[in-house]
This record gives C-alpha cells, structure tokens and sequence, in this order.
C-alpha cells in the first residue's frame, strides 16, 4: 500500500478502535470537566462574564467526588413532590379554614 497525503497526516488516539459505547463508558467511569470563561469588553470596559463548568460522569463517580445535589432539590426528588403536593394541600385547608372563621365572626355579634 503507497501511503497518500491523508493516511500520512492521520493522527492514533487512545480511542480509536474503540466503539462509542465503550469511550462513553470510560468517560462516565473516569468522569470528564469542561471548563470555560467568555469575556465580552469593549475596549477595557467589560460588558459580559459568563464561567461555564461542565461535569459528565456517572451518578456513582458523581456521588464519590461528593457532587449529589439532585438528591436534596425537591424537583427531582419524588418523595419531595409528595411533601410538596401535602404541603399545598394543608395550605388549601388552612385557607379555607380561615376564610370560614371570619365569616363566622362577620355573624355573631360583639359582646361587651
């Protein structure tokens, strides 16, 4: 075979060979950060910062570096929809209550 142009210039990586369910899975055990900062300036007057932090990896390697914040957040938490749908209701009841209680009032006279 006469190496072209192309073959000379292809560059191995780690990953070659490799089917992409097998990088995704080295990537979600391993774990992998994104990091960035965009700057928007006009001349020396910054008009716009923006940090992106970005970490893909599993919900195990997630938990080993100590990152579980979706365990506390009431939006993905369903035992927290739970609470969250009682609490609502109480609310509803308690409102309802006192709506009731100053009709009553409004009724009975004022004794002195």
């Amino acid at each position: 075979m006469i190496p072209t142009k192309d073959s000379a210039r292809a560059m191995s990586t780690s990953t070659q060979g490799s089917s992409l369910a097998d990088v995704l899975e080295r990537v979600l055990d391993k774990g992998i950060v994104i990091a960035g900062d965009i700057s928007v300036s006009v001349a020396t007057t910054e008009l716009l910062n923006i940090r992106i932090r970005l970490l893909v990896a599993s919900v195990d390697k997630a938990r080993e570096i100590g990152i579980n914040w979706w365990e506390n957040n009431p939006h993905f938490n369903a035992q927290s929809q739970s609470l969250l749908e009682s609490n609502r209701q109480l609310q509803q009841r308690v409102d309802s209550l006192e709506t009731e209680l100053r009709q009553l009032r409004q009724l009975t006279p004022v004794q002195e």
